[in-house]
């Protein structure tokens, strides 16, 4: 017997007008470039991308870690189609100086791609 799946679909798609980062392991949408903050972040993995806001993933339980800038409370984030961790979410930052990262999101270049009108 063949069971016939049909692949997911996103939760949601980012306007096709707008510069976006994609997932670059199954092309889900993540984040439009106007929710960028800054480029100068380090990942596990390498250089990463701090955003306001992100679309189509998962997020994991908090847990305290000690980062380059300090002692963070952040969640690991996954890409909610294909599964792939990205990065986190800082949920609390304990110095006063890092507060401006609670609520945002870290995605790892080597799990971006860039779609929609890039140069």
């Amino acid at each position: 017997m063949v069971r016939m799946t049909r692949s997911k679909t996103f939760q949601a798609y980012l306007p096709s007008c707008h510069r976006t980062y994609s997932c670059i392991h199954c092309r889900a949408h993540l984040a439009n470039h106007d929710e960028l903050i800054s480029k100068s972040f380090q990942g596990s993995q390498g250089r990463a991308y701090l955003f306001n806001s992100v679309v189509n993933i998962g997020c994991g339980p908090a847990e305290e870690r000690v980062l380059l800038t300090g002692l963070h409370a952040v969640a690991d984030i996954y890409c909610e189609n294909c599964k792939t961790t990205l990065g986190w979410k800082y949920e609390h930052a304990f110095e006063s100086s890092q507060k401006y990262k609670e609520g945002k999101f870290i995605i790892e270049l080597a799990h971006m791609i860039k779609d929609n009108g890039w140069d």
